[in-house]
């Protein structure tokens, strides 16, 4: 079976889970304590990082994008890249901006804070100054979502992508904290409830941490 190694709430993960769950391919997961950089999984990656992908065949990839790519060029009957040039790039645009500047600015923030700090070792005090501000850059974010969508169907094009799979998968580990102010965003809203009703994301709707309780409209498709 193909398995991958996650952690539930790593946004990096929650790509790959949801792209092998568009393209409808079976595969088992493994939570990942990666902070205890295990020796069996460093041996996997030796970054020490998840998602790791292990495929039928035994051929072992780390990093999001990576193994985004592989699963493109070794599974092309669903493609989440797109077709053409253009459309490709711009694909590859968005996903890097959500896994790029979205990630620095409010969910691995946001993350750290909220889920890390607590198991690693001498992380200190929660920065509450460093949660403030993600949560404010947020909305420039769903800003520029509602703005693409106010030109498209999905963020790169009339077809779902990877860009949307990645822009999904930030915000659902946000949102399962609680802190995405969809209120005051519905554009942004409503292209998340689309794929949040998507057969692909109902396994990451069931997804709970122990200690950590969702928000409690996060299992809900309509909010």
């Amino acid at each position: 079976m193909r398995t991958l190694y996650h952690y539930m709430l790593c946004p990096f993960s929650r790509k790959i889970r949801l792209a092998l769950g568009e393209k409808r391919l079976d595969f088992d997961v493994e939570n990942e304590r990666f902070w205890e950089r295990r020796d069996g999984f460093l041996t996997l990656n030796p970054a020490g990082q998840v998602p790791v992908f292990v495929d039928l065949n035994g051929t072992i990839l780390a990093d999001s994008t990576v193994i985004c790519e592989y699963l493109e060029e070794a599974y092309p009957e669903r493609l989440l890249i797109g077709n053409g040039v253009a459309h490709r790039a711009e694909v590859r645009r968005l996903a890097a901006w959500f896994d790029g500047k979205f990630a620095q600015e409010v969910s691995l923030p946001l993350i750290f804070e909220k889920t890390l700090r607590r198991f690693m070792r001498e992380a200190g005090p929660t920065n509450s100054q460093a949660i403030r501000q993600a949560k404010s850059m947020i909305n420039y974010h769903l800003d520029y979502i509602s703005w693409l969508i106010d030109r498209r169907k999905w963020l790169a094009g009339d077809d779902l992508s990877l860009a949307d799979l990645a822009a999904a998968a930030h915000l659902s580990v946000i949102d399962y904290l609680g802190d995405v102010p969809w209120d005051n965003h519905d554009v942004a809203k409503d292209w998340y409830m689309r794929i949040k009703s998507r057969p692909s994301f109902r396994p990451i709707l069931q997804d709970r941490l122990g200690g950590l309780t969702s928000a409690e409209h996060y299992q809900s498709l309509d909010f």
